[in-house]
Protein backbone atom coordinates (compact mmCIF):
# COMPACT_ATOMS: atom_id res chain seq x y z
CA UNK A 1 0.00 0.00 0.00
CA UNK A 2 2.92 2.39 0.64
CA UNK A 3 4.30 1.52 -2.57
CA UNK A 4 1.27 2.45 -4.14
CA UNK A 5 0.94 5.57 -2.51
CA UNK A 6 4.09 7.00 -3.42
CA UNK A 7 4.06 5.64 -7.02
CA UNK A 8 0.58 7.19 -7.61
CA UNK A 9 2.17 10.56 -5.97
CA UNK A 10 5.07 10.43 -8.39
CA UNK A 11 2.46 9.70 -11.59
CA UNK A 12 0.55 12.80 -10.37
CA UNK A 13 3.30 15.08 -9.66
CA UNK A 14 4.27 14.43 -13.23
CA UNK A 15 1.03 14.31 -14.88
CA UNK A 16 0.49 18.39 -12.85
CA UNK A 17 3.30 19.79 -14.05
CA UNK A 18 3.07 18.19 -17.33
CA UNK A 19 -0.35 18.72 -18.53
CA UNK A 20 -0.71 21.97 -15.84
CA UNK A 21 1.60 23.85 -17.34
CA UNK A 22 0.39 22.96 -20.86
CA UNK A 23 -2.75 24.86 -20.60
CA UNK A 24 -3.50 28.58 -21.89
CA UNK A 25 -4.54 29.80 -18.80
CA UNK A 26 -1.40 28.86 -16.86
CA UNK A 27 0.88 29.82 -19.40
CA UNK A 28 -0.85 33.67 -19.10
CA UNK A 29 0.27 33.82 -16.00
CA UNK A 30 3.62 31.88 -16.18
CA UNK A 31 4.62 34.64 -19.05
CA UNK A 32 4.43 37.33 -16.02
CA UNK A 33 7.11 35.32 -14.29
CA UNK A 34 9.32 34.41 -17.20
CA UNK A 35 10.12 35.47 -20.51
CA UNK A 36 7.78 34.15 -23.74
CA UNK A 37 10.98 33.03 -25.28
CA UNK A 38 12.23 30.62 -22.31
CA UNK A 39 8.36 29.40 -21.64
CA UNK A 40 8.62 26.20 -23.50
CA UNK A 41 11.60 25.64 -22.36
CA UNK A 42 11.00 25.94 -18.95
CA UNK A 43 8.05 23.53 -19.29
CA UNK A 44 10.27 21.31 -20.67
CA UNK A 45 12.66 21.43 -17.80
CA UNK A 46 10.10 21.02 -15.04
CA UNK A 47 8.29 18.24 -16.67
CA UNK A 48 11.96 16.45 -17.09
CA UNK A 49 12.90 17.04 -13.65
CA UNK A 50 9.30 15.14 -12.45
CA UNK A 51 9.92 12.72 -15.02
CA UNK A 52 13.85 12.10 -12.99
CA UNK A 53 12.10 12.22 -9.96
CA UNK A 54 9.51 9.40 -10.95
CA UNK A 55 12.42 7.29 -12.00
CA UNK A 56 14.46 7.58 -8.83
CA UNK A 57 11.94 7.27 -6.31
CA UNK A 58 9.36 5.11 -7.68
CA UNK A 59 8.62 1.62 -5.85
CA UNK A 60 8.87 -1.36 -7.08
CA UNK A 61 5.58 -4.19 -7.08
CA UNK A 62 6.40 -7.95 -6.52
CA UNK A 63 4.49 -10.22 -8.87
CA UNK A 64 4.84 -11.27 -12.79
CA UNK A 65 1.38 -10.52 -14.20
CA UNK A 66 2.91 -12.47 -17.63
CA UNK A 67 6.33 -13.28 -18.41
CA UNK A 68 6.74 -15.27 -22.52
CA UNK A 69 8.92 -17.65 -22.57
CA UNK A 70 8.88 -18.27 -26.95
CA UNK A 71 11.62 -16.83 -27.90
CA UNK A 72 10.12 -15.50 -30.87
CA UNK A 73 7.06 -13.88 -28.55
CA UNK A 74 9.99 -12.24 -26.98
CA UNK A 75 11.27 -11.04 -29.77
CA UNK A 76 8.61 -9.68 -30.57
CA UNK A 77 7.66 -7.66 -27.95
CA UNK A 78 11.09 -5.89 -27.75
CA UNK A 79 10.69 -5.25 -31.37
CA UNK A 80 7.56 -3.33 -30.53
CA UNK A 81 8.91 -1.90 -27.46
CA UNK A 82 11.87 -0.11 -29.73
CA UNK A 83 9.59 0.42 -31.99
CA UNK A 84 7.67 2.50 -29.86
CA UNK A 85 10.81 4.75 -28.50
CA UNK A 86 12.07 5.32 -31.81
CA UNK A 87 8.71 6.24 -32.65
CA UNK A 88 8.55 9.38 -30.01
CA UNK A 89 11.73 11.56 -31.13
CA UNK A 90 10.56 10.60 -34.71
CA UNK A 91 6.72 11.75 -34.34
CA UNK A 92 8.41 15.21 -32.89
CA UNK A 93 10.43 15.39 -36.28
CA UNK A 94 7.79 15.18 -38.26
CA UNK A 95 6.55 18.71 -36.92
CA UNK A 96 9.54 20.32 -35.57
CA UNK A 97 11.50 18.91 -33.09
CA UNK A 98 13.53 21.90 -31.86
CA UNK A 99 9.96 24.12 -31.52
CA UNK A 100 8.68 20.96 -29.59
CA UNK A 101 11.05 21.60 -27.02
CA UNK A 102 11.77 25.16 -26.76
CA UNK A 103 14.93 25.71 -28.27
CA UNK A 104 13.93 27.26 -31.59
CA UNK A 105 11.89 30.28 -29.79
CA UNK A 106 15.46 30.76 -27.35
CA UNK A 107 17.44 30.41 -30.39
CA UNK A 108 15.14 33.36 -32.66
CA UNK A 109 15.12 35.71 -29.58
CA UNK A 110 19.23 35.77 -29.26
CA UNK A 111 19.28 36.11 -32.73
CA UNK A 112 16.58 39.02 -32.12
CA UNK A 113 14.02 37.85 -34.33
CA UNK A 114 10.02 37.93 -33.86
CA UNK A 115 8.79 34.00 -33.17
CA UNK A 116 7.10 32.80 -35.83
CA UNK A 117 3.66 29.93 -35.34
CA UNK A 118 4.86 27.49 -37.27
CA UNK A 119 2.25 26.34 -39.88
CA UNK A 120 -0.16 23.80 -39.46
CA UNK A 121 0.02 21.02 -40.71
CA UNK A 122 -0.76 17.47 -40.61
CA UNK A 123 2.27 15.36 -41.98
CA UNK A 124 2.97 11.74 -42.34
CA UNK A 125 1.67 9.64 -39.13
CA UNK A 126 -0.59 13.02 -38.34
CA UNK A 127 -2.77 12.50 -41.65
CA UNK A 128 -3.99 9.46 -39.75
CA UNK A 129 -3.94 9.44 -36.14
CA UNK A 130 -4.43 12.74 -34.54
CA UNK A 131 -2.60 11.53 -31.41
CA UNK A 132 0.68 9.57 -32.77
CA UNK A 133 3.39 10.56 -30.33
CA UNK A 134 1.36 9.02 -27.09
CA UNK A 135 0.87 5.35 -29.45
CA UNK A 136 4.34 5.74 -29.33
CA UNK A 137 4.30 5.95 -25.70
CA UNK A 138 1.89 3.31 -25.05
CA UNK A 139 4.11 0.93 -27.07
CA UNK A 140 7.21 1.31 -25.60
CA UNK A 141 5.02 1.20 -21.69
CA UNK A 142 2.99 -2.42 -22.63
CA UNK A 143 5.78 -4.17 -25.20
CA UNK A 144 7.43 -6.12 -22.53
CA UNK A 145 8.28 -9.92 -22.58
CA UNK A 146 8.26 -9.31 -18.71
CA UNK A 147 5.32 -7.28 -17.15
CA UNK A 148 5.98 -6.98 -13.52
CA UNK A 149 2.89 -5.87 -11.42
CA UNK A 150 4.85 -2.46 -10.77
CA UNK A 151 5.27 -2.10 -14.31
CA UNK A 152 1.59 -3.07 -15.01
CA UNK A 153 0.57 -0.19 -12.37
CA UNK A 154 2.83 2.78 -14.37
CA UNK A 155 1.52 1.37 -17.87
CA UNK A 156 -2.49 1.37 -17.03
CA UNK A 157 -1.70 4.97 -15.05
CA UNK A 158 0.05 6.28 -17.63
CA UNK A 159 -2.11 5.28 -20.46
CA UNK A 160 -5.37 6.96 -18.31
CA UNK A 161 -3.98 9.80 -18.04
CA UNK A 162 -3.05 10.49 -21.66
CA UNK A 163 -5.69 9.06 -22.85
CA UNK A 164 -7.37 12.27 -20.58
CA UNK A 165 -4.86 14.41 -21.37
CA UNK A 166 -5.65 14.03 -25.25
CA UNK A 167 -9.22 14.93 -24.50
CA UNK A 168 -8.54 17.84 -22.68
CA UNK A 169 -5.70 19.50 -24.74
CA UNK A 170 -8.15 18.37 -28.08
CA UNK A 171 -11.17 20.75 -26.10
CA UNK A 172 -7.96 23.29 -26.07
CA UNK A 173 -7.21 23.28 -29.97
CA UNK A 174 -10.80 23.17 -30.81
CA UNK A 175 -11.44 26.32 -28.63
CA UNK A 176 -8.48 27.64 -30.42
CA UNK A 177 -8.85 26.96 -34.29
CA UNK A 178 -12.32 26.31 -34.13
CA UNK A 179 -13.69 24.71 -37.75
CA UNK A 180 -10.32 23.96 -38.51
CA UNK A 181 -9.45 21.61 -35.85
CA UNK A 182 -13.34 19.99 -35.96
CA UNK A 183 -13.01 19.34 -39.54
CA UNK A 184 -9.47 17.52 -38.97
CA UNK A 185 -11.03 15.65 -35.95
CA UNK A 186 -14.03 14.50 -37.65
CA UNK A 187 -12.00 13.42 -40.52
CA UNK A 188 -8.40 11.57 -38.47
CA UNK A 189 -8.73 9.15 -36.11
CA UNK A 190 -7.57 9.70 -32.43
CA UNK A 191 -5.73 6.60 -31.83
CA UNK A 192 -6.31 4.12 -34.09
CA UNK A 193 -6.37 4.30 -37.95
CA UNK A 194 -8.67 3.44 -40.35
CA UNK A 195 -6.76 0.65 -42.03
CA UNK A 196 -9.68 -0.08 -44.14
CA UNK A 197 -9.68 3.04 -45.87
CA UNK A 198 -7.00 4.74 -48.13
CA UNK A 199 -4.36 7.31 -46.56
CA UNK A 200 -6.39 10.28 -46.99
CA UNK A 201 -4.99 13.64 -48.52
CA UNK A 202 -3.17 16.62 -46.45
CA UNK A 203 -6.61 18.86 -46.26
CA UNK A 204 -6.28 21.91 -48.01
CA UNK A 205 -6.97 24.19 -44.57
CA UNK A 206 -4.44 22.71 -42.41
CA UNK A 207 -5.02 21.52 -39.03
CA UNK A 208 -3.15 21.89 -35.87
CA UNK A 209 -1.87 17.92 -34.90
CA UNK A 210 -2.46 17.49 -30.98
CA UNK A 211 -0.06 16.24 -28.35
CA UNK A 212 2.32 18.42 -29.99
CA UNK A 213 0.94 22.41 -30.33
CA UNK A 214 -1.17 22.40 -27.95
CA UNK A 215 1.86 22.55 -25.46
CA UNK A 216 2.75 25.62 -27.76
CA UNK A 217 -0.44 27.73 -28.45
CA UNK A 218 0.10 31.18 -26.98
CA UNK A 219 -3.29 32.45 -25.00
Amino acid sequence: AAALAVDLGLIALFGASHSAMARPAFKEQWTRIVPPAIERSTYVLLSSVCVLLLMWEWQGLDGTVWNVQSPAGRWILWGLFAAGWMMVPAVSLMINHFDLFGTRQVWLYLNKQPYTALPFRTPMLYGRVRHPLYIGWALAFWATPTMSLGHLFFAGTLTIYMIAAARIEERDLIGHFGETYRAYRARVPMFFPRLSEAAQAEPKRPAVPASVYSKTLKS
